[in-house]
Parts: structure tokens; sequence; C-alpha cells
């Protein structure tokens, strides 16, 4: 019925049947039947019809304020409710090195926009985040891309191809059998994605190391390697190699080994308006950091 009033309303404005349709992206004969309709549901006639012009009966003119004040205020609540989705909660999951080198500066730019949005970060691998995507337990998830095919109602949006770097501590040789042979490896979690990665590009290339440790964050591996506890393989656009001391980076030999970064959000809730500005907020962030 809201629909046939909005029809009603602009054909009043207008006079004229065809004219209204344009504006509504209706047919003339469309415009009729809504009309029809509406004055079979009032019991009344509320257009004059004289040839192809139309004007407004005495009933219809007694109509015509309160189908506009029907329609302002359903406009109102229908706008009142879309602000109240924009401050809903976001639940956002993220892997630890999106967590130190990209959530704060893109927060701060985020809540210029939407100061009162509340965001839990949660923390994970990113198996684990993708499946709570996946369950609707979270909104949105920041992560390196999943290897399997992504779900249709699921987007993935890249943020940064971070390319893998040896670190090791000053004044230790740079070959890498020299490395492997003399000095204990400080292993990126062969649990996750990323230290899987190392694992197959070590067995690629031969490359039998003495296991020291194991961690899953690659910042606190680089400091490990500050502290000169060992050498390490891991990705180095996110972490900070140039503002720690007591290291080299050295270029892995070989074809490069990458893994992308980017977030995973269901289809449905780029619609969120907070959720679509955060996105973008990392994205500028992401481009900020990597110097693009």
């Amino acid at each position: 019925m809201l629909r046939y009033l909005r029809t009603f309303v602009v054909a009043a404005r207008t006079s004229s049947f065809s004219a209204a349709g344009m504006q509504l992206g209706l047919t003339q004969s469309a415009v009729s039947i809504q009309i029809r309709k509406l004055e079979e549901e009032f019991g009344t006639v509320l257009f004059e019809r004289t040839g192809k012009s139309v004007s407004l009966s005495d009933a219809g003119q007694a109509l015509l304020p309160d189908a506009i004040h029907m329609l302002e205020l359903y406009d109102r609540m229908k706008g009142g409710g879309a602000r109240a989705a924009d401050r809903r909660p976001i639940d956002l999951g993220a892997i630890s090195t999106v967590q130190s080198a990209l959530l704060p500066k893109a927060l701060h730019r985020f809540r210029s926009h939407f100061p009162q949005v509340h965001i839990n970060i949660v923390p994970g691998m990113s198996t684990q985040l993708l499946t709570q995507v996946d369950a609707r337990e979270l909104d949105i998830a920041v992560i390196i891309k999943p290897r399997l095919g992504i779900p249709s109602d699921l987007k993935w949006i890249l943020l940064v191809e971070e390319a893998y770097v040896i670190v090791v501590p000053d004044g230790w040789p740079r070959d890498l059998e020299q490395l492997a042979a003399r000095l204990p490896f400080v292993r990126y979690n062969r649990n996750s994605y990323g230290g899987q990665l190392v694992d197959r590009y070590l067995k690629q290339h031969r490359l039998w190391v003495q296991d020291g440790m194991e961690l899953d964050e690659p910042s606190v591996i680089l400091e490990m390697v500050s502290e000169g506890l060992g050498w390490a393989i891991i990705p180095g656009s996110l972490v900070p190699l140039a503002a720690t001391r007591g290291i080299a980076v050295l270029p892995l030999p070989g074809r490069p080994l990458t893994r992308d970064i980017g977030v995973l959000v269901r289809v449905s809730a780029l619609r969120r308006e907070p959720i679509a500005l955060l996105i973008e907020s990392l994205r500028e962030e992401a481009r900020f950091v990597i110097g693009d």
C-alpha cells in the first residue's frame, strides 16, 4: 500500500500518470492500475480524468497531506533503521602481524567517521578466522589468503602481497648453507599457513636447519634474531625491518616466496557503511606501509 501511496503523491504533483510513471520507472498502465486499486481501497475517486491529463478530486486533495506525512514518516523510520545498523558492533578477526602493523592507523581513520561503533578485535591464525567468518561468528577478518576456494557468499579483497626475506644477526655469514650449519633456526610456526610456506621452501632447496625455537608471530621472531638467538625466514613487508637493530636482511634465493594478506568479508556485510569504510581504511594504510 505504501508503494501505491507514493505513486499517488507523484501523480498528484505531476498531474500526469505518464510523467509519474517516468519518475517511478513504471509504465502509464501500471500507474493507472495502482491508482485504481488505491481508489478501490478507499472507496472513492482520487483523480478526475480528462483526456490524457488528470487532476485531484476533492477526496484526493483531502487525502494528499496525510499520504505525504505517512511516506515521510516511513522514510524517517527506514533511515533510522539504517543508522541503527551503522551503530552495531563489528567483530573483526586479525592475524598478529596485521594487528600491530595495519590496525592502529586504519582504526584511527575509521574512528574519525564512526566514533561510536564498538569494534571487537579477535586474534587468531588465518584458518581459525576463516572458519569464524564462514560460521558468522565474525563480520570480517584480515588474514592470509586461503589456499582453497572462497565460498560464493564471501568476498576476498587483497591488501598486501608480502615477500619473505632472510633475517640474520649482524656479523654472521650471508651464505645460507653456512647459516643452516652454524646457527639455530627460529622457525615460523608450521601450524600456520605462513610457516608451512617456509617449511616447503626449506625442503625444496634441501636446506637442513637446526631448529632452535618455533613461534607464530613474525615480529617476535624478528626480535629473537636481533638478540642473536638464531636466523629466520619471515614475511618482511609488515614487520619493522628497518627499525630493528642488530640484524641483516637478505633476499631469498630462487623463486620469490610471497603470501597475500587481505580482507575476508561476507558479501552481505559490505552493505553496512561502517564495514565498507573499515575495509577502505585498511587498504589506505596498507598502501602507505608498503610505499605505493
